[in-house]
């Protein structure tokens, strides 16, 4: 992957804006390994950060859209059919997307816009937004506002580390197991959260 991501940046901003979309589309790597990893490398070719930020944004959106068309052509129940089928081929689990579904019935604005903070989540949200055929003007701004906070923090992670001085990968590797660990408690935060409004609705 490493070698595909160094080829894809010898054709500068254009190369940049491809890994950003390909990962947004299909997460084999973890979206902030990738972001990361283009921080250092745009800073040893002399990119600036905004414009950085702006081409992975700008693509990162453009990948949600695709999604987003995708599950409004397909509709909310072929979406879910094709969900149950083949979701386990792209890391969504059927009872992953049956939660993004109900995710919706909230404030659609704001769950697009903290969605981008999640990771899987920020990719596969569009299938349900598209599905359910939710305004796309206000679904593409929400989204394009998340992956500019996403995007920023990790960008600016991989380009803060080209400048220590320190061994990158080490340094690399440390700033990732402690995103791992706040993700993980997260999603136990979330979970037992789940599991405590659900015993005061069965209570009730």
């Amino acid at each position: 992957m490493t070698d595909t991501i160094l080829a894809m940046l010898d054709l500068g901003l254009a190369g940049i804006a491809c890994v950003a979309l390909a990962e947004k589309v299909l997460p084999i790597a973890p979206s902030y390994v990738v972001l990361m990893f283009l921080g250092m490398a745009a800073a040893a070719n002399g990119h600036a950060l905004p414009v950085l930020l702006l081409v992975t944004t700008t693509a990162s959106t453009l990948g949600s859209m695709l999604w987003y068309a995708a599950g409004r052509l397909f509709g909310p129940v072929r979406a879910a059919m094709l969900v149950e089928r083949f979701g386990k081929h792209v890391f969504l689990r059927p009872e992953a997307y049956r939660r993004l579904v109900s995710a919706y019935g909230r404030n659609t604005f704001s769950t697009t816009l903290t969605a981008q903070l999640v990771p899987v989540v920020r990719v596969y949200l569009a299938i349900p937004a598209g599905a359910f055929r939710l305004a796309a003007m206000p679904f593409a701004i929400a989204t394009f506002l998340g992956c500019a906070l996403w995007n920023a923090i990790f960008l600016s992670l991989g380009y803060l580390i080209r400048d220590t001085g320190q061994d990158l990968a080490d340094l690399g590797f440390r700033v990732i197991v402690v995103v791992l660990v706040i993700e993980v408690g997260c999603m136990l935060a979330m979970r037992l959260r789940r599991r405590r409004v659900e015993q005061r609705l069965a209570v009730r």
